[in-house]
């Protein structure tokens, strides 16, 4: 059996009725098969499994899951989005339960150090849904470490104009360079004499701009739809998604998707699988 991402939408469209039926999408019947892991609130939900012959397909992606009962994406209360990790810093000590979980479903974790990472994200409006599976490149626009040292950079200047005070560029550069790692907020901080430790947390929340549910920015996602977004930003990519997928998909299950480019207002163009929910009558059967 052939794992990676492209075979995990295939199963979403196969399965694409229990997005409606589904309070949580936590309970979705995700195909336990393809999976090398599966988590409730903790960073990734799901990953898929590694394959041994990575010709085409390494398997191994990162998923996360966020859902929203509106038309706007969940923010990121545990780590901020991207569109690649580092196995190593999600496996923190050998009791890791995302660990476990890979080495009992056979994958050599370490073999496939860095992991592209895809948001499944879930919007409902009133009686209409819209599901994406979304390359994380859509939300990592910038550096994650540009991301935070300029947020912080910000702050740094705020509380001078405030206080009046001033301090040499040199050293606001060094201050702000040193807190852009997210590492540094994760670890609990123990104060001497202090009945209390401290975390900092860092929260992501999505602009319109990058708020795939977004309709006015973006109005090629319809409503009640299943969405595949892939980074399409060179000819290259281009092809590399087209061979997969044709790889994945026969030319009759393809016939019943909409394939076309949307673009991002910050990153470029993002190729979409778009397939249609089935229409579930809403009338009852008359009875005798």
């Amino acid at each position: 059996m052939i794992y990676s991402i492209y075979h995990f939408f295939h199963s979403l469209v196969q399965q694409k009725q229990d997005f409606k039926n589904k309070k949580k999408l936590e309970k979705f019947p995700f195909n336990k098969k393809l999976l090398s892991c599966r988590n409730m609130g903790l960073f990734p939900d799901l990953a898929i499994r590694l394959n041994k012959d990575r010709e085409m397909f390494t398997g191994g992606e990162l998923i996360e899951l966020k859902d929203s009962d509106s038309y706007t994406v969940s923010s990121f209360n545990s780590t901020i989005p991207s569109r690649r990790k580092n196995i190593n810093e999600i496996i923190l000590g050998e009791n890791s339960t995302v660990k476990k979980q890979m080495e009992e479903a056979g994958n050599n974790i370490i073999s496939l150090p860095k992991r592209d990472v895809y948001y499944l994200v879930r919007g409902r409006n009133k009686q209409s849904i819209k599901v994406c599976l979304v390359y994380g490149s859509f939300f990592e626009t910038i550096p994650i470490g540009n991301l935070i040292s300029q947020s912080f950079s910000q702050v740094l200047e705020e509380r001078l104009s405030e206080s009046g005070k001033e301090i040499p560029d040199e050293l606001k550069q060094k201050l702000v360079s040193i807190l852009s790692q997210q590492q540094n907020f994760s670890k609990v901080r123990n104060v001497e004499k202090a009945s209390v430790k401290l975390r900092f947390r860092l929260m992501t929340e999505v602009k319109a701009e990058g708020n795939i549910l977004n309709s006015k920015k973006y109005p090629e996602i319809k409503d009640n739809t299943l969405n595949f977004l892939l980074a399409c930003h060179d000819e290259e990519q281009e092809l590399d998604n087209n061979r997969k997928i044709t790889s994945v998909f026969s030319k009759n299950e393809l016939a019943d998707f909409n394939i076309f480019k949307i673009k991002h207002h910050f990153n470029g163009y993002f190729l979409v699988l778009q397939i249609k929910f089935l229409r579930v009558p809403t009338f009852q059967a008359k009875t005798a």
